[in-house]
């Protein structure tokens, strides 16, 4: 027999029903969350500039302001409810708890790289808002202890400045693009062009602050060292939002050297690669990082279309030390000495990411990006040298494309020298990485032709690259490789991309992750999934991670 539900019950549920989140007109939202930040927040928060709405008319460029694929800032692109900017690490803290509390979606953005734009844009649910930690960008340096704690809004190219403004000869193993943010970019790896010297940027940090799921700030000790092993590498938006990295210094000498040399298809750019793959990783000092940039131009004398190959490097030494490496073990290159500049580290990172001689350094404390296209992207690793037919079928599909860009990467070194399981980021034995891209400037383009060259780059190129898995790196996140369509992210929806990404380590990231955010609070795209209820509750009680610092 059916019991009647007693009036006062009824209106119980009523008022249960219009205090759901998705009951919520967009004001009231806003309203309620306003609300609970200034009751949960330590620290008063001032409204006017902190939460920005969609009426307000700074909501479109701030929205914009950082994000770099122009692709995920067209109309249709889902918008988030509200951007909220903390001005301080508590009110981190309270984002954190007041979204649980209302049921709201969140995004993180520390400097707006993320390829695909899991950290400002939600393809899976609606509502969202996003946290942009833009405005929480201190970087305190220690010298005498060799080390720099950077909040997380700051870019890289901040953090470089910071500890050349203190020293000359101490610098960080991180990023290319300066305009990074540094909490995403270290917790995919960060890799740089002192990497073969010195690792990753992830490799070279001592200490984290996150929030975690429950609102409590963890530094590693209090974190315990499975989570700090996750975070350096496991990729960003799965496990907390990070406000503070400890960063490991590590000596860079007065004199630095750059150069970049061209090779057009006319002057043997297919003789000097294939050369190049041999020796990039393997034979040249670990001082030296020579990445070859691949571009279509148009050629000098013929006035046709060519592919032009650029090795632009960074030596860690005098032009003279650097000439002796080159002619021994890449005479192909033809380098001299009047293609070499001798420069500081900050300014030679400043050269490999783009800005001209006479820039002065106070621009990366903007924190402004050289590069704000439409693109598509998709990475690679190589473990054997790929034979000049497959670089001769390479240079034809490039032809192809108006705009492609591919960049490879040397590894080698200090990068060979590391465990895959050091990190959860395992991409350790290889030659090289390639970054393929393509770029349009026009909303109005097909953006399907563009998509469809470059997927059938990929295909090509599948004999030359690994596989078992075939590698990606995960900060040039790649949709193509699989997407966790709704909140309920499966294991085997995950498996797809997270194999690619993390290789064996993706079972230590899943259990790690089903520990410390068993209700996937912390979800997007291509987010760690915990495990399923089941088999969490088969492994409580007598796992072990192995510990990994």
């Amino acid at each position: 027999m059916k019991h009647p539900i007693p009036n006062a019950s009824i209106f119980s549920l009523f008022l249960l029903l219009i205090s759901t989140p998705w009951a919520h007109p967009q004001a009231s939202l806003q309203e309620d969350f306003s609300q609970c930040l200034s009751e949960k927040s330590e620290i008063s928060i001032p409204f006017s500039t902190a939460l920005i709405t969609p009426n307000n008319s700074t909501f479109l460029p701030f929205l914009q302001s950082s994000a770099q694929n122009l692709r995920y800032l067209v109309p249709t692109a889902p918008k988030p409810e509200f951007i909220f900017t903390p001005l301080h690490d508590s009110h981190v803290q309270a984002v954190v708890i007041c979204s649980k509390q209302l049921g709201i979606h969140l995004r993180v953005r520390s400097g707006g790289h993320d390829y695909e734009a899991a950290s400002y844009v939600s393809q899976i649910e609606t509502p969202f808002v996003v946290v942009d930690l833009a405005k929480l960008r201190s970087v305190i340096v220690d010298i005498q202890d060799n080390s720099t704690w950077a909040q997380a809004g700051a870019s890289i190219g901040e953090v470089y400045y910071r500890i050349a403004e203190k020293s000359k000869t101490h610098g960080f193993p991180a990023g290319l693009c300066t305009s990074l943010g540094v909490g995403g970019h270290i917790t995919g790896g960060a890799y740089g062009s002192m990497m073969r010297k010195y690792g990753l940027g992830a490799d070279n940090v001592i200490d984290a602050k996150i929030v975690d799921v429950s609102g409590r700030v963890l530094d590693r000790a209090a974190m315990g060292e499975d989570l700090f092993w996750a975070i350096r590498g496991g990729g960003g938006g799965s496990f907390g939002i990070i406000l503070w990295w400890k960063i490991k210094l590590v000596p860079v000498p007065e004199t630095v050297t750059v150069f970049t040399v061209p090779k057009t298809l006319e002057t043997g750019a297919t003789k000097v690669l294939h050369k190049w793959q041999q020796v990039a990783a393997t034979e040249l000092d670990e001082d030296l990082f020579m990445r070859v940039v691949i571009q279509v131009s148009e050629g000098s004398k013929t006035g046709n279309r060519t592919v032009t190959t650029l090795y632009q490097a960074q030596f860690l030494g005098g032009a003279d030390r650097l000439l002796d490496v080159v002619q021994t073990s890449f005479p192909e290159l033809g380098l001299t000495k009047k293609d070499c500049t001798e420069t500081s580290w900050l300014k030679s990172v400043m050269y490999i990411a783009g800005y001209p001689s006479s820039t002065p350094p106070e621009v990366l404390l903007e924190g402004k990006s050289t590069f704000k296209n439409y693109f598509k992207a998709k990475s690679d690793f190589v473990k054997d040298p790929i034979p000049v037919s497959g670089l001769e079928g390479f240079w034809k599909r490039l032809m192809e494309e108006e705009s492609p860009l591919v960049i490879l990467n040397p590894y080698g070194g200090m990068m060979g020298r590391i465990s895959e399981s050091a990190i959860p980021f395992p991409h350790r034995k290889v030659l090289f990485k390639i970054q393929y891209l393509t770029t349009w400037q026009d909303e109005k383009e097909d953006e399907g032709k563009h998509m469809d060259w470059i997927r059938k780059l990929y295909n090509y190129m599948a004999p030359y690259v690994t596989m078992f898995p075939r590698q990606a790196y995960v900060n040039y996140r790649d949709l193509d490789l699989g997407v966790n369509k709704k909140s309920n992210i499966s294991f085997i929806e995950a498996s797809a991309w997270g194999n690619r990404y993390f290789k064996d380590n993706f079972n230590r990231l899943i259990k790690i992750k089903s520990k410390v955010d068993p209700d996937n609070f912390f979800r997007h795209e291509q987010s760690i999934p915990p495990l399923p209820l089941p088999a969490r509750s088969r492994t409580r009680g007598h796992h072990h991670t192995k510990q990994n610092s």
